[in-house]
């Protein structure tokens, strides 16, 4: 069999032929779909088999749990498999239980830390779970009925397989197809081997149990597409190769980009600068915050990567940024787009809600919070707990808050109109906290120094 030649990059696709190119074309537009392997057999294969009307294919992702939670730079893959999904395709999202046992060398310097096989298996339970509810999420809020034939979507284990696979009949089996020539060629690979640390066997083996996951997939599920992130096409190709020699079958590879910080590190836990999808790691608050703060030279990216709105509507919405900036309409809609598909319409209220009690002083929405909404907003704010004294004023307040220094300074900050509960000036220090003004209904209080500098207070004991 011949060498593969190494994958396509997606071009552009001239605006009057939007929608007209069936899937691939149409995620090749919006920069989802980044690059296509092989080369040659899918120019001249895949278009045709996804386009409209044809037998529905089948596409997985895998998804290490080195974590108990998905995050940001996990996203566009999942958006990867919901666009087959939304065309008619079934997919399959498969949770790395074995493979996160070796540890995935791609892109890293050194060897991950080792995890236990039962921290292993309690993230595989929140990466499913995790999974579960953007899916549901989709099918429910992002799916118009009447809409067409909505793929299958499954999560799977490869652990279910893996862990059953005995270690001779591997080596004998998938061992004896794949050439340690084309596995000592992978970048990620020939930078580790050249470290002073090196790379252990585990490591090297990869690769080896990610393309055997393609070929279990492909005999017991008809799977022909590998969906990964930029970082995974050397994986992509392993498994391309393991397929096509022992089927004889065409599969196929798609990457999607990376999403990197504004200083171009990819995120992750690694990076340390995991946005995450859990909310008990980063708040519905938190993500909408993330997304409204993308700067004007990306947002139009993130609209098409990270939505489903289309192309023609991302125009418009660009358009009338370019007339009216200062009322941040693509952050906003982006924002809220991305809190809905992970964490639901309550969700994206709960977001709301922080923001317009925070930013924009909003008593009623500070009244409206839940217990773990105020306790997600004392994660993102300076917060404190006081009891309510009899005749406490502003000024005792500021202080036990630690909002303001001791001395004249913090007095005059109040005199001078510098500090304002729940969204009102206050001027006078000596004035005594009054229920229902001062502390609302729920026990709280915003109270905000100059312009910027917030500090919720919770009492105890009202």
């Amino acid at each position: 069999m011949a060498a593969p030649t190494l994958g396509r990059r997606c071009g552009r696709v001239p605006r009057r032929a939007r929608g007209a190119g069936g899937l691939l074309a149409a995620q090749c537009e919006r920069g989802l779909f980044q690059e296509v392997f092989p080369a040659q057999s899918a120019e001249e294969q895949l278009p045709g088999l996804l386009e409209p009307g044809r037998p529905p294919l089948t596409a997985y992702c895998g998804f290490d749990p080195t974590a108990d939670s998905l995050h940001v730079g996990h996203l566009l893959a999942v958006m990867a498999l919901l666009h087959f999904q939304r065309a008619g395709h079934n997919v399959i999202a498969v949770v790395g239980g074995a493979t996160a046992r070796l540890g995935d060398p791609s892109g890293r310097e050194r060897a991950r830390e080792p995890l236990p096989a039962e921290r292993v298996r309690a993230h595989a339970r929140g990466l499913r779970a995790g999974l579960g509810r953007l899916f549901e999420n989709h099918r429910e809020l992002f799916w118009a009925a009447g809409g067409g034939r909505l793929g299958q979507a499954a999560l799977l284990d490869n652990a279910r397989w893996l862990g059953r696979q005995p270690l001779l009949g591997f080596l004998g089996g998938a061992g004896g197809r794949l050439r340690m020539g084309t596995l000592l060629s992978r970048q990620s690979c020939q930078a580790r081997l050249r470290s002073p640390e090196g790379m252990s066997l585990a490591e090297f083996l990869y690769p080896a149990l990610q393309a055997y996951d393609f070929l279990h997939l492909h005999r017991h599920h008809g799977c022909r597409i590998q969906l990964g992130g930029a970082d995974q096409m050397g994986n992509i190709m392993s498994g391309y190769e393991l397929v096509t020699k022992m089927t004889g079958t065409d599969v196929f590879g798609i990457t999607v980009p990376l999403i990197t910080s504004t200083t171009g590190d990819k995120l992750g836990k690694t990076a340390g600068n995991a946005v995450w999808l859990n909310r008990d790691k980063t708040s519905p608050f938190e993500l909408y915050q993330f997304f409204v703060r993308q700067h004007d030279n990306i947002v139009e990216k993130y609209l098409k990567l990270f939505t489903f709105i289309p192309l023609e509507e991302i125009d418009h919405i660009m358009e009338m940024h370019a007339k009216e900036p200062e009322k941040w309409g693509p952050q906003k809609r982006l924002a809220a787009e991305v809190t809905k598909l992970v964490h639901g319409r309550e969700g994206l209220e709960s977001a709301k809600r922080c923001t317009k009690a925070l930013y924009y002083s909003s008593v009623e929405a500070l009244e409206a919070m839940s217990d773990q909404e105020l306790q997600e907003l004392f994660r993102q704010t300076p917060s404190a707990e006081l009891m309510l004294e009899p005749g406490m004023n502003v000024l005792d307040l500021c202080r036990k808050a630690n909002a303001i220094p001791d001395g004249p300074s913090g007095y005059q900050k109040i005199t001078d109109g510098g500090v304002s509960i729940n969204g009102i000036r206050v001027t006078d220090p000596e004035t005594v906290l009054i229920l229902g003004q001062h502390i609302l209904k729920n026990g709280v209080s915003l109270l905000r120094i100059g312009k910027k500098n917030y500090y919720v207070i919770k009492w105890l004991q009202l």
